[in-house]
């Protein structure tokens, strides 16, 4: 079945910048939806980005707007979260997802999922 492999995380100071890359194998990715959530100690899963199957609409968390952009390499079944101007609150486990939707934003509309990368943000 479809696997999803992120990577990217690492540690990095406030205001700094990291690029996560979720690698897809087995089936199709291209003709799903991707999306991003993040997990932090202590809460629930939170959504972050969604990009539609073509990458010709996203949408994005408030928390995240402005700062973060989602993008797609559908030729190399590559999904990619550009994060910028880094706050200690951003500091999570990412993980990538597929999503049976155009934009979905909702944890159940997504079928398969990465095991996640850890972003940690310092002050």
């Amino acid at each position: 079945q479809v696997q999803l492999v992120e990577s990217g995380g690492g540690l990095v100071q406030a205001g700094g910048s990291l690029r996560l890359s979720c690698a897809a194998s087995g089936r199709t990715f291209s003709s799903y939806a991707m999306g991003w959530f993040r997990q932090a100690p202590g809460k629930e899963r939170e959504f972050v980005a969604a990009i539609s199957w073509s990458g010709d609409s996203t949408y994005y968390a408030d928390s995240v707007k402005g700062r973060f952009t989602i993008s797609r390499d559908n030729a190399k079944k590559m999904g990619y979260l550009q994060m910028n101007s880094l706050k200690p609150e951003d500091t999570a486990v990412y993980y990538c997802a597929r999503g049976r939707y155009n934009i979905p934003t909702k944890s159940n509309e997504y079928d398969y999922w990465g095991q996640g990368t850890q972003v940690t943000v310092s002050s």
